[in-house]
């Protein structure tokens, strides 16, 4: 196992000591004032995706499955389910890209996005396997932001990177770039 696995493990690590410690200190309790007015510490049970977007429930408004209506347990087990296999797909993905990644200096920001997608991905993945739901706990309440946890900013802060770093390997060579993603493993 490189740095990067050890990475991931560490990312996860930070991830579900801090979701533990939401639980073993927000649990059933007032929320956390940490800048009053603007952000606090509040304990959530997500069955959603990140930040409670839910495809899954816009899906069922939409062709009103009457057997979950009858039967909610069956629904949150329904989105628990379709959440593991995406998030698991997207894994598999993630590693077979990672693969193609030169390992050099300059590739290494895509490297580093790699690792915080696939960290994130995983802990919240944990949390759906182990719980069926996932544990939020920052709220920007200034501007109403979804609760939102460690696992979802490696995400976002990765994605935002991502947008941020890929054009910039487009442009210095686009042909060695593309290249280089389809060759299988020539670069671990």
């Amino acid at each position: 196992m490189g740095y990067s696995g050890l990475l991931v493990i560490l990312l996860i690590a930070i991830d579900q000591f801090t979701k533990w410690l939401a639980y073993t200190h927000l649990y059933q309790k007032p929320d956390v004032s940490v800048i009053d007015g603007v952000f606090q510490l509040k304990y959530l049970e997500n069955d959603s995706a990140a930040f409670s977007l839910d495809p899954v429930s816009i899906l069922h408004r939409i062709f009103h499955f009457t057997y979950f209506d009858s039967h909610p347990e069956a629904f949150l087990m329904a989105k628990m389910i379709f959440f593991a296999v995406l998030t698991i797909v997207v894994l598999v993905l993630l590693a077979i890209v990672y693969q193609r990644i030169p390992l050099n200096r300059r590739f290494l920001p895509l490297n580093v996005i790699s690792v915080g997608i696939f960290a994130g991905a995983a802990g919240n993945l944990i949390d759906r396997v182990i719980h069926h739901y996932v544990i939020d706990f920052f709220y920007f309440s200034l501007i109403n932001f979804p609760v939102f946890n460690v696992a979802d900013i490696y995400v976002t802060l990765s994605a935002i990177a991502l947008i941020i770093v890929v054009p910039k390997f487009i442009r210095i060579s686009p042909v060695l770039f593309f290249k280089n993603l389809s060759k299988t493993n020539k670069f671990r």
